[in-house]
């Protein structure tokens, strides 16, 4: 591990307001302040917020009947070698699909091998879009964010397992693809756009068995995900860092709001 003075440190997380989004179907953040400081020299909030808002890592008891909570996941599990991957150069883009092929060819083209154990980090390029991007808020587009971003094939689920990648950290709002999330049922017109996008149908590209494919298979092997990732992302793009994520110690959470850290040399 590198000497902290030696560390450039970038926060790779998203803000958190009374305004995240939190993903669909999800009740977003309630806040307001129950104390004063004029009456009562303190002052003091109340949060109400379900887990799936802002930055945040999945535990895989989110989907996974006996899998491990917040609290059971070590620090020195959280910390680690990482690889960030930037696919948006490669050009995928909206409602697009990628599998294997994309990061092998990203190992090929950079030098850099997703060694087993490794952490990977996933830029698509659509943090940009969130509505609470702190870097830089001048493309924000909330519809575009959650519903056109890409999103992995199974292919690439059986993948990381294959190749032991400890666990994922994505700029998206969820490490599925939108039309294979609760998305797909909500909103029917982007999803035939994403059809006509695609040239095939949905069900033909994600069946019912693979619902969700990214947590369904991966988490009874604890390669659980952060997702909702930004801030200086950009900073870091197609390197290999030391990567960090850091949820409270919280027993019997089944996903946590947490700080995404990137030390670089």
């Amino acid at each position: 591990m590198m000497p902290i003075n030696s560390m450039n440190v970038l926060d790779l997380s998203q803000d958190f307001s009374m305004h995240t989004p939190a993903f669909a179907s999800y009740e977003g953040p309630s806040i307001k302040w129950v104390k004063r400081l004029a009456f009562e020299k303190a002052g003091g909030q109340m949060l109400t917020t379900s887990l799936h808002v802002g930055t945040h890592l999945d535990a895989p008891a989110h989907f996974f009947s006996g899998g491990k909570f917040i609290g059971d996941l070590p620090l020195e599990w959280l910390i680690g070698p990482a690889c960030v991957v930037d696919l948006e150069r490669m050009g995928i883009g909206d409602y697009e699909l990628f599998g294997p092929d994309q990061f092998e060819q990203w190992e090929r083209d950079t030098g850099i091998t997703i060694e087993r154990g490794d952490i990977l980090v996933i830029h698509t390029g659509y943090h940009k879009y969130y509505p609470e991007n702190w870097a830089d808020r001048t493309e924000v587009d909330e519809t575009t964010y959650f519903i056109r971003h890409p999103g992995p094939t199974r292919e690439f689920a059986v993948w990381l397992l294959d190749r032991g990648v400890r666990w994922l950290a994505v700029d998206v709002g969820s490490a599925d693809h939108p039309m294979n999330t609760v998305i797909r049922r909500l909103r029917p017109d982007e999803a035939e756009d994403a059809e006509a996008k695609l040239g095939r149908t949905l069900d033909e590209i994600f069946p019912k068995q693979d619902y969700q494919i990214m947590h369904t298979l991966l988490f009874p092997h604890d390669i659980i995900h952060i997702e909702n990732l930004g801030g200086a992302i950009d900073e870091v793009l197609d390197q290999r860092i030391t990567f960090g994520c850091f949820p409270w110690r919280f027993q019997g959470g089944e996903a946590a709001m947490c700080r995404a850290v990137a030390f670089r040399q």
